[in-house]
């Protein structure tokens, strides 16, 4: 399995306080290729989610009230050119910069699970909500106690695989990825397949049904 690079709406739960949190990295989804209107061309994104451990609330889980670690997420261009978001911050979540090897084709799926730090702000949208984002990432202090697992599933999906979208998945997340280029190619490549040869089924004596 691959993935290769060459704030949710709806809630009315108050987002995360700024400040530095640690934070495990529980999801790598590939959003697909999406047309980026303010500079008229496309760009091939990917999502990544965190959970807070330290940082905790009430959340209804299959009709139940449970207490959860808070996630955020944030999106980026599937790049590792030196000017990308992706490449800054992942190069200061691993404390080094990336190898000409690894940078013709690092895999994503190899940060599921990893602890960091998350240094989270807060935005206004041009509509006056206030959400919480993802300023920076930065490695763990050395000899600073490591979290344990994730209490959210680890969630990987990608295109490269020709993977299936997760129940664990969001259901706004669900809704990008099924806008994206990609997509739309596998369900049309689907609706224009032929379908299955079907053998006809027989009876004990062997007559055809």
């Amino acid at each position: 399995m691959a993935l290769t690079a060459k704030e949710s709406g709806g809630s009315n739960i108050a987002p995360i306080e700024p400040g530095v949190y640690v934070g495990i990295c529980y999801g790598v989804l590939d959003l697909g290729t999406h047309e980026n209107r303010t500079y008229g061309k496309e760009e091939h994104r990917v999502l990544l989610q965190w959970e807070l451990p330290d940082c905790r609330g009430e959340f209804e889980r299959d009709g139940e009230k449970v207490d959860l670690p808070r996630a955020i997420s944030k999106r980026y261009t599937l790049s590792l050119h030196e000017k990308s978001n992706l490449r800054r911050d992942l190069e200061s979540w691993r404390g080094r910069a990336f190898t000409e090897q690894e940078l013709e084709g690092f895999d994503l799926q190899n940060v599921l699970g990893t602890p960091c730090q998350l240094q989270i702000n807060h935005e206004t949208t041009d509509k006056g909500k206030t959400f919480a984002s993802v300023a920076s990432i930065m490695s763990l202090p050395k000899g600073a106690p490591k979290p344990g697992k994730t209490e959210n599933p680890l969630t990987f999906f990608s295109f490269e695989d020709g993977g299936e979208l997760s129940e664990t998945i969001p259901e706004w997340t669900r809704e990008l990825i099924h806008e994206s280029r990609e997509w739309q190619a596998r369900r049309s490549s689907e609706a224009d397949a032929p379908p299955a040869a079907v053998e006809p089924a027989e009876d004990e004596e062997g007559i055809p049904f």
